[in-house]
């Protein structure tokens, strides 16, 4: 079964981040060394330490470069994109690294304002440290078979970086240009939180951001930053599990008001109108106002489109000046009605199907009371035969 992961951004992510929080999550080290051996570069070692930052333990991953030689090597997109190829890395991890290459040149070559991306030298992101994180990652995903990743909003600093295209601000171009219409925000802390190999990692794999998806968590990863922070742990987080089984949901208007001066009889012609308008429910509670006075309250469900049309109903069928609402999320089943043959006759029956097997059967009230009559057999003998007539 194909998973699926969820980084949690509360202090930004970095490339090395990512590797140390699915190191710690159980991607072998030994493994992602072996697969990167294929890229045929040398002259580095991969090591991972456990850390403390703030108040979590985390793992650091690191690119250690013997002698410097390569460390800054100028590597344009098209030499990264010849040095994956020639590899003999599986083929999806090959078409994922490139993506992500690919997302983060075509930004760079629009924030320096260059038309030649694949010409385009890379700088950092061309250097050995930068081509492990992402390639590294890709190898990642594959092995912990990592279907659909997602995301949370995005944490940015607010400092300034030495880099070799000069002093840049962050968030960096590259990372916000990546992240565009991701929510996102800017806060006082004085670290570059989100660098551009975490930015095109994300642009590249994640599905969405925002809410943490409904999943069966199995594994938890935690990567340390390289700075410690006082502000809040330097860790990025990543949940890794499978796909929850979800509810529909959407959101409703919930219109109450208390009504203590009209007759009950007129209840039944405003449900009518209230549903011949698009109510999705209505119904009275019996209340008790002040001086101890009966009363109704009424409670109708309104989807968002026809909230204020329903309000105006309630206002002219009924003696109310004031209407209470507010807004819920709702939680639904599928729905669908079918037609039965009961040997007493037709019946429509309304079926809701959810996740886990959920499966409510409801066969409808008026078919079952008008063959009950007509056939002279008790309400409960039709209903029964109803819901034995279903093919489920």
């Amino acid at each position: 079964m194909k998973n699926i992961a969820y980084f949690d951004c509360f202090s930004g992510i970095a490339g090395d981040m990512v590797l140390g929080a699915l190191i710690d999550a159980g991607l072998d080290i030994k493994f992602l060394a072996k697969e990167l051996k294929k890229l045929k570069l040398k002259g580095y070692e991969l090591k991972k330490t456990k850390v403390r930052r703030g108040g979590l333990i985390g793992t650091k991953f690191s690119v250690i470069v013997k002698n410097g030689s390569q460390k800054h090597a100028h590597r344009s997109l098209c030499q990264i994109f010849k040095l994956i190829d020639k590899s003999s890395l599986d083929h999806n991890v090959k078409e994922t690294a490139k993506k992500i290459f690919n997302n983060i040149g075509e930004v760079e070559a629009k924030i320096h304002g260059l038309y030649g991306k694949n010409d385009l030298e890379l700088h950092e992101l061309g250097d050995i440290d930068s081509i492990i994180d992402i390639v590294g990652t890709a190898i990642a995903f594959d092995k912990l078979d990592i279907e659909e990743a997602y995301s949370s909003p995005m944490h940015f600093g607010r400092t300034l970086v030495d880099t070799r295209h000069g002093v840049l601000p962050t968030p960096s171009p590259a990372a916000l240009e990546l992240l565009k219409g991701v929510p996102s925000k800017i806060s006082n802390i004085e670290a570059e939180l989100v660098t551009p190999t975490g930015a095109g990692i994300l642009k590249t794999l994640v599905k969405s951001f925002g809410e943490m998806p409904q999943m069966k968590v199995s594994r938890i990863g935690h990567g340390a930053g390289t700075q410690e922070l006082k502000e809040l742990p330097n860790i990025l987080r990543v949940m890794i599990g499978h796909k929850h089984a979800a509810f529909k949901k959407d959101r409703v208007f919930v219109i109450e008001t208390n009504i203590d001066d009209m007759s009950p009889q007129h209840f039944e012609y405003l449900f009518e109108k209230l549903f011949k308008e698009g109510a999705l429910d209505a119904y009275t509670t019996s209340i008790q106002m002040k001086k101890t006075r009966p009363a109704f309250k009424l409670t109708v469900l309104s989807a968002p489109a026809i909230f204020d049309k329903l309000c105006s109903l309630i206002f002219k069928e009924t003696s109310t000046i004031g209407i209470r609402y507010h807004e819920q999320n709702r939680y639904k089943l599928d729905r669908e009605t079918v037609k039965v043959d009961t040997g007493y006759g037709k019946v429509r029956i309304k079926l809701s199907r959810g996740p886990d097997d959920i499966l409510t059967v409801s066969p409808e009230y008026e078919d079952c009371t008008r063959l009950a009559r007509t056939k002279k057999v008790p309400l409960k003998t039709v209903y029964d035969a109803a819901k034995r007539a279903i093919e489920i």
